[in-house]
């Protein structure tokens, strides 16, 4: 990543050139990585723990991320034995459907967002999660309407961090502020509604988690974004939501720290809890870096072990 913060700066040709390279190999590698290194050998299973300190924030300042979902990740033996090409999308609960390789911008300014957007979109990507946390909404919605590619040929997520307030009525109102701030940064683009809005972090109890809810609610109804989703929630914070007869509109996705260095005590814990409640669960650090996780001598020979049984040569 050196490299690619080199060539963001080079105007040249050949550079251009070499950064879509090195972008489209990492697009592909993200997705073939995962299919081959995931659900195959215990060793190397994900991790779903949002403590030991990593919050999103602190991942989004190292280097950039590529998100993938754990559906994808948890099916991966049976996928690669069974088709030659994997599966590009899934169905969510709302019958939406959902792209598994998603670019995730990280903390950089909206010159470099635009600049990297557009690279991203000639590689291939078409999900997109533009966080808040990143603070360059601007610079990617600008490079979405530049880039000349349909609006309905991609998939757009936003983020609201709203859970430093306490209690139903504050978590609402500070929600609502932070869904008008994304459509407002969006529509620098010109984009007019988002295919997802996600909540980055649960307020600290159920009633700010139902207040934070409520205005997801009401920007779904207003039609300004198809699909809601949550990051960071736990079962029973999913349930604060879930339980709740006055939400009538379910998350759909769940984005957690999962990574194939990364392991937990008991890795298909969430995956299964989330699917139990309709929630597909997406990795917003797959490869690991931004999580902190480092591929040792030992892993990275594991890694070659299940490339190698599926004529991988990779490794």
């Amino acid at each position: 990543w050196i490299i690619v913060s080199y060539l963001i700066q080079q105007e040249d040709s050949q550079s251009s050139l070499l950064l879509t390279s090195i972008m489209t190999l990492h697009c592909w590698s993200v997705v073939t990585m995962c299919l081959l290194m995931t659900g195959v050998a215990p060793s190397l299973s994900l991790e779903a723990s949002s403590g030991g300190g990593v919050t999103r924030r602190n991942a989004l300042l190292r280097p950039p991320m590529t998100t993938v979902t754990a559906a994808l990740l948890a099916s991966a033996g049976n996928q690669a034995r069974a088709a030659e090409s994997p599966a590009t999308s899934t169905t969510l609960s709302d019958g939406s459907i959902f792209p598994l390789a998603s670019f995730g911008l990280q903390v950089y300014e909206d010159a470099t967002a635009y600049k990297l957007t557009l690279m991203a979109l000639e590689c291939g990507y078409r999900n997109f999660f533009a966080s808040v946390l990143a603070g360059n909404q601007k610079g990617f919605a600008q490079a979405v309407r530049d880039s000349g590619i349909p609006r309905d040929q991609l998939y757009i997520c936003g983020s609201v961090v709203s859970n430093r307030v306490s209690g139903y009525d504050a978590a609402r109102k500070a929600t609502q502020k932070g869904c008008l701030s994304n459509l407002q940064a969006f529509g620098a683009g010109n984009i007019d509604y988002l295919d997802q809005i996600m909540l980055d972090y649960p307020g600290p109890d159920a009633a700010s988690i139902q207040g934070q809810w409520s205005a997801f609610q009401e920007m779904h109804d207003q039609k300004v974004v198809k699909s809601l989703s949550v990051s960071n929630f736990s079962p029973a914070q999913l349930d604060a939501v879930l339980q709740d007869e006055r939400m009538t509109v379910k998350p759909v996705v769940n984005q957690l720290p999962y990574s194939v260095a990364y392991h937990p005590p008991n890795p298909t814990y969430n995956i299964e809890e989330n699917a139990k409640r309709g929630v597909l669960v997406q990795a917003w650090a797959p490869l690991g870096y931004s999580l902190g996780g480092r591929f040792s001598t030992a892993l990275k020979q594991q890694c070659a072990q299940i490339g190698q049984a599926h004529g991988n040569k990779t490794w």
